[in-house]
C-alpha cells in the first residue's frame, strides 16, 4: 500500500458559511467516491481557501462527514492578483494500492478552469 495525495478544488458564488460548507462536503465526497477510498485510508487532508472566503472553516464539512478521527488543517492561499475568486481546495493524503496514474483528482464547478489537464 502506498500513501498518495489527491487534489482538488472548487468554487463558490459567495462567501457564504452554507454555500462553504455545502461545496466543501461535495468536494470531500467526490474525492472519496472517485478514488474508492473508505474512511481509514484517509491519512490527512489540507484545506486551503482564497482570501476571499472567511465564513467557515472547510474543515467543519469534512468533519461533519463523519471525519472528526482525521487529522484536517485549513490555511489560506497567497493572495495572488490575477487568481481565480472564492476557491476552496483540498489535498488529501491516503493510503491506496492505486498507481499514481490511476489517482482521480477533482476540480469542480468554475474551478475546472485551474486544471482542465487532470479535472474529472
Amino acid at each position: 500500500m502506498a500513501v498518495r495525495a489527491i487534489r482538488g478544488a472548487t468554487q463558490v458564488d459567495a462567501d457564504d458559511r452554507e454555500e462553504v460548507l455545502e461545496a466543501t462536503r461535495e468536494l470531500v465526497s467526490t474525492v472519496v467516491e472517485r478514488n474508492g477510498l473508505d474512511h481509514d485510508a484517509i491519512i490527512s487532508i489540507l484545506f486551503t481557501a482564497t482570501p476571499d472566503l472567511t465564513s467557515e472553516f472547510p474543515a467543519l464539512a469534512a468533519r461533519e462527514l463523519g471525519m472528526g478521527d482525521v487529522p484536517l488543517m485549513c490555511a489560506t492561499e497567497i493572495g495572488v492578483p490575477h487568481a481565480l475568486p472564492r476557491v476552496l481546495r483540498l489535498m488529501a493524503h491516503v493510503e491506496t494500492d492505486r498507481p499514481r496514474a490511476e489517482i482521480q483528482h477533482v476540480y469542480l464547478r468554475g474551478a475546472v478552469a485551474l486544471r482542465r489537464d487532470i479535472a474529472q
